[in-house]
C-alpha cells in the first residue's frame, strides 16, 4: 500500500483529479448530475413504479407468509428446542460448539460452496453438486438457529410473495405437465435455488456477510475469466453453429471457458461482474481494490472474447443501471465515457455489434421461428403451459407440429417466452413480479441509504439482474442450471442487501 501511495503514477493522478476538481468540464458535469437526480426524485413515472404494491404490502402480515416461515423453520424449532431440553450436555461438547459455530457463520461457508462448485468443467458436472451443496449449507444454517433461534431463522418475509409464487408455479409445471415424467427432474433444479435464495437472504446478517459472498462470485469470474484468456492465447477453433461466417467474416473463435458455450459463459459474466465492480467500490484497503480492479479487467475482457451480442448489450444496460442507482450525478459522465470508448473497441468486435440488426445472419433470423413456436404453444396452452423443463416443451411443440425450421428446437431463446410455456401464466407472472419488486425495492432502499458497502453491493446485485433480463429477451439462460443458480444467488444477494439498506436506514431514523 505505501509503495503505491508513493509511486509517480498516484502522484500523477493526485494531480489530474485536482485539475478535474477545478476545471469547467466538472462544473458543467455537476449541474447535469444534480439536474439528472432532480428529475428522478420530481418523476411521477418513477414514483408509480416505485411504490409498493397491495401484494407486497400484504405479504408480511399474511397467513401464508406465516405457515411458509412456521414450516420452513420447523426443523430449527425442533433442534432449538431439543437444545432448551440438553443445553448443559451440548454447551460440554466440543463438536457441538464448533457445529454452532459454523454454523453462525453460513454466509462464509456458501462463499466457499460457490467457489468450489461453480469453477467444475463442464464434462466434470453434475448438478447433484449444486443440490448436495446447499442442502448442506441449509443444514449448517439449522445448526446455527439450535442455539439461536431467535435471531437466526430462515427469512420468508424478505424473499417475497411473488418468488413464492414463482416455486409454486414450478411445483404445478410437474403436476399439469403435458409429459410429467420429462417434467420431473427439472424440479431438482429449481428446489436447488429455492434453497439458495433462502440460505443466502437469511445467512446475511451484516455487510461483512454480503462482501465474503461477493468475493466468493469474484473468485468465480477470475478462474474462468483466466481460463478464457488461456483458451484465446492456444486458439479456439470456430464453431460454426455459434457463427454466421458470411455475416461475421474475420471473427475469431468464441471463448467459452468452463461453461461449454459462449454463449452460457457471457451471461455468467453478466451476472458477476457488476458484483466484482460493486466489491472494488467498496473495498477499504487499496490493495484490495486493485484485486478487484484486475479482476474486473480480465472479466470484461473474457466478456468481450465470447461475442456474445445479446450478453454485450445486458452488460452495456448493468452498467448504466449501476451508475444510475448508485451516483446519478454521473450519468452525464458515463455517457461520455461510453462515447469515447467506441472508437477504441476492436474490430471485430465493432463488426459485431453492427451485425446485431443484420436479419441476414442466420443466429439473428433462426430466432424468428423459435418465436412462433414458443407463441403457438401458449396458445395451445396459455394457463398451465407445456410443462416445466427444456425436454416437455420440446415434446409438446414435436407432437403438435409446432416448430417448423431445419435447427432442432432447444429452446425459445428468450426466457420470458420460454417460463411461460413451462410454468404457465402463474409463472410468468410470479417471475416478473419477484423481479420487479426486488429491483424496485432496492431502488428504494439505495436512494435513502447512505454511502455503505450493502448500499453499494445491492446497487451492484440490481443492476446484474436488469443486464440479464434484457439479455434473456434473446436468450434462454435457464438452459444451464448452473447458471440458474447463479441468477437466483444474485436474486438473493439484492434482496440480502436491501434489507441491510433498510436496516441502516432505520438506525439512523432512531438515533
Amino acid at each position: 500500500m505505501f509503495s503505491i501511495q508513493e509511486s509517480t503514477l498516484f502522484a500523477f493522478w493526485t494531480a489530474l483529479c485536482a485539475v478535474y476538481e477545478e476545471s469547467a468540464l466538472h462544473r458543467f458535469l455537476a449541474a447535469a448530475g444534480r439536474w439528472c437526480n432532480r428529475q428522478i426524485d420530481s418523476s411521477r413515472i418513477l414514483a408509480v413504479l416505485c411504490r409498493e404494491g397491495a401484494v407486497a404490502r400484504a405479504w408480511d402480515g399474511s397467513r401464508t407468509c406465516r405457515a411458509l416461515s412456521f414450516l420452513v423453520n420447523l426443523p430449527g424449532n425442533l433442534l432449538h428446542r431439543l437444545y432448551t431440553v440438553f443445553s448443559r450436555q451440548f454447551d460440554q461438547s466440543m463438536f457441538a460448539s464448533l457445529a454452532f459455530a459454523m454454523g453462525h457463520e453460513t454466509a462464509i461457508g456458501e462463499s466457499w460452496v460457490i467457489m468450489a462448485l461453480w469453477v467444475i468443467p463442464f464434462e466434470r458436472w453434475n448438478n447433484a453438486y449444486n443440490l448436495l451443496g446447499f442442502a448442506a449449507l441449509l443444514l449448517l444454517f439449522y445448526a446455527g438457529s439450535m442455539r439461536r433461534y431467535e435471531t437466526f431463522r430462515l427469512d420468508v418475509k424478505s424473499v417475497g410473495p411473488y418468488a413464492a409464487g414463482m416455486f409454486l408455479a414450478v411445483v404445478l409445471g410437474v403436476v399439469l405437465s403435458a409429459y410429467p415424467s420429462l417434467s420431473a427432474r427439472f424440479l431438482m433444479y429449481h428446489t436447488v435455488c429455492l434453497l439458495c435464495v433462502l440460505v443466502t437472504v437469511s445467512a446475511v446478517r451484516n455487510a461483512d456477510d454480503l462482501k465474503r459472498l461477493a468475493a466468493g462470485g469474484s473468485v468465480v469470474v477470475l478462474v474462468s475469466s483466466l481460463y478464457a484468456v488461456y483458451q484465446r492465447i492456444q486458439g479456439v477453433e470456430i464453431n460454426k453453429s455459434y457463427v454466421d461466417l458470411d455475416a461475421n467474416a474475420g471473427m475469431p473463435g468464441r471463448v467459452e471457458s468452463f461453461f461449454d458455450n459462449p454463449n452460457t459463459f457471457a451471461q455468467v459474466l453478466i451476472l458477476l461482474l457488476p458484483i466484482v465492480l460493486g466489491l472494488m467500490l467498496c473495498a477499504k484497503r487499496p490493495i484490495f481494490k486493485l484485486i478487484a480492479a484486475g479482476i474486473f479487467v480480465v472479466g470484461a475482457g473474457a466478456l468481450g472474447m465470447t461475442y456474445s451480442r445479446a450478453s454485450w448489450v445486458g452488460i452495456a444496460c448493468a452498467m448504466a443501471v449501476a451508475v444510475f442507482l448508485w451516483k446519478p450525478k454521473m450519468i452525464p459522465l458515463f455517457i461520455i465515457g461510453c462515447l469515447l470508448a467506441i472508437p477504441l473497441l476492436p474490430s471485430s468486435i465493432l463488426n459485431r455489434v453492427l451485425s446485431i440488426t443484420n436479419t441476414s445472419d442466420s443466429s439473428t433470423s433462426s430466432r424468428v421461428p423459435l418465436y412462433q413456436a414458443a407463441v403457438a404453444t401458449i396458445e395451445r396452452a396459455p394457463v398451465t403451459g407445456a410443462g416445466l423443463g427444456t425436454a416437455a416443451v420440446q415434446a409438446f411443440i414435436k407432437e403438435n407440429n409446432l416448430y417448423h425450421a431445419k435447427a432442432p428446437f432447444v429452446h425459445a431463446h428468450n426466457i420470458y417466452l420460454q417460463i411461460w410455456i413451462e410454468a404457465g401464466l402463474l409463472g410468468i407472472v410470479s417471475f416478473v413480479g419477484a423481479m420487479l419488486l426486488n429491483i424496485k425495492n432496492a431502488a428504494r432502499a439505495v436512494r435513502h441509504c447512505g454511502d455503505s458497502a450493502a448500499r453499494t453491493l445491492t446497487c451492484a446485485a440490481a443492476s446484474a439482474l436488469c443486464g440479464m433480463l434484457v439479455c434473456g429477451l434473446a436468450d434462454y439462460p435457464w438452459n444451464y442450471p448452473r447458471v440458474m443458480s447463479i441468477f437466483w444467488f444474485v436474486f438473493a444477494l439484492c434482496i440480502a442487501g436491501t434489507k441491510l439498506c433498510r436496516q441502516s436506514e432505520q438506525e439512523e431514523e432512531s438515533r
